[in-house]
């Protein structure tokens, strides 16, 4: 009778094990179809002869011109949109790789050309399909496809959008979502633009402003070297048999030279800990804080790190709240893209007093971080009901006040450059020319 019941048993354990087996490779099934999904583009010809393009998802490239034969398209050409690196063929894991290489202008153009097609009335899945023969390059083909897909299998398109955190901003994608919400998308998504390309254009007169300042930096840096350990080295071989003191000048050069000669790996050595030291520090909390501190407490660079901190602030915060995102979720959005975290602290610790019922310009006023101007603009535009336009004019007006100021800041620091220059070189040519004046005198 045992018999009986331990083979009853066995066999109940078999039949389980093979229907959570059985379950285990179908999830295993489809989780490796989902993987290996290729994304293909192709030409082709419709029932009519007439040419079309476009995209395609499938497992191969011959399951992919299967799927456009049964659907009356008969393709001409196909290859897969991204071409997979060697080495990867069998690790489907690795699209956050091409993901990365996404550029920020590539996310503007299409954000604008997709606002422009749902505005003349393409929907969204047939706006998507459309942009991805024209995106730039072949990681962005592909993200616009899964994100159709995504679309198409009943995810919103913000939702479809939260995939790929690394190339959608929050902000990004909660003012798409607000857009949904409210049925206004295609103006979300030009605003979105918008915003996007006057960070860009900042951000690029800023690097233009400071490139030539820097570029005569770097040069002077490498001639200085370069004299001080090739040329110098020469000229005051000449003082090596001379039995007379050098002067201080003459000695000072000359440590400063045979430094550079012997030692000048032991710079570089320095120069790699310190800046893996303040990357360390920099990813703290702590660290992070102090060196923000530090930052607004510099005369000239503290007020452009703030001005330029408020202006992000201000610009973002009144295309959420245009938007229809609600004053709380914006300012917990915002708080996040300030760029430094005092400035952010005080944004937190002013959602607190806003979902208190005070006005968001006596909360920023109570912690007395951000300029009195914005404060006090942002006052005048919630007693008037125009708080969005007056954040967008607290942005034009900070972002003209950091242009202006790095034009003149430039120049004052080309002349001091040069200025530096002319004293070293002179530093250099006075301390080999004053033993060579002692030495005439005395053989005079």
């Amino acid at each position: 009778m045992f018999s009986h019941i331990f083979l009853i048993l066995v066999l109940g354990v078999k039949v389980r094990y093979q229907k959570w087996n059985t379950i285990r490779n179908d999830n295993c099934n489809s989780l490796y179809t989902v993987i290996t999904m290729a994304v293909f583009e192709y030409k082709a010809l419709d029932a009519k002869g007439k040419s079309v393009a476009g995209i395609i998802n499938s497992e191969s490239m011959a399951a992919a011109r299967q799927k456009l034969r049964s659907s009356g398209i008969f393709p001409v050409d196909i290859k897969e949109a991204y071409e997979k690196t060697a080495g990867s063929q069998t690790d489907g894991l690795t699209f956050s790789r091409p993901f990365r290489r996404v550029r920020q202008s590539e996310i503007t153009m299409v954000t604008r050309q997709l606002s422009t097609l749902i505005g003349a009335g393409f929907p969204l899945v047939s706006a998507i399909y459309t942009l991805v023969p024209q995106a730039g390059s072949q990681a962005l083909k592909k993200i616009l496809s899964k994100i159709k897909d995504s679309i198409e299998e009943g995810k919103s398109f913000a939702g479809a959008l939260s995939i790929y955190p690394d190339i959608f901003s929050p902000i990004y994608i909660n003012m798409v979502r607000a857009g949904e919400s409210s049925g206004t998308l295609e103006v979300v998504l030009d605003r979105l633009a918008d915003i996007t390309e006057k960070q860009q254009n900042l951000n690029n007169k800023i690097k233009s402003i400071m490139a030539y300042p820097t570029i005569m930096a770097i040069l002077g840096i490498a001639v200085l070297f370069f004299l001080l350990a090739v040329i110098v080295p020469r000229l005051t071989a000449i003082f090596a048999d001379v039995n007379q003191a050098l002067p201080l000048t003459t000695r000072i050069l000359i440590d400063i030279s045979d430094f550079l000669q012997s030692s000048w790996w032991i710079l570089l050595i320095l120069v790699a800990i310190g800046v893996g030291l303040f990357r360390y520090v920099a990813k703290t909390t702590k660290g992070r804080y102090t060196i923000d501190k530090i930052i607004l407490a510099l005369p000239l660079v503290g007020p452009l790190a703030k001005k330029l901190a408020v202006a992000r602030f201000a610009r973002t915060l009144g295309s959420l709240l245009e938007n229809g995102v609600s004053m709380l979720s914006a300012l917990d959005i915002v708080k996040n893209i300030v760029g430094n975290v005092i400035i952010a602290d005080s944004v937190e610790s002013s959602a607190k007093e806003v979902e208190k019922g005070y006005g968001l310009g006596k909360a920023l006023e109570a912690d007395k971080v951000f300029p009195y101007l914005s404060v006090q603009m942002i006052q005048v535009g919630e007693q008037s009901g125009e708080l969005e336009t007056m954040l967008s004019k607290i942005a034009d007006v900070f972002e003209n006040e950091v242009e202006s100021t790095m034009v003149s800041l430039t120049s004052l620091l080309e002349p001091l450059i040069i200025l530096i220059m002319g004293i070293v070189v002179g530093f250099v040519v006075l301390s080999i020319v004053q033993p060579i004046m002692e030495m005439n005198q005395l053989v005079r």
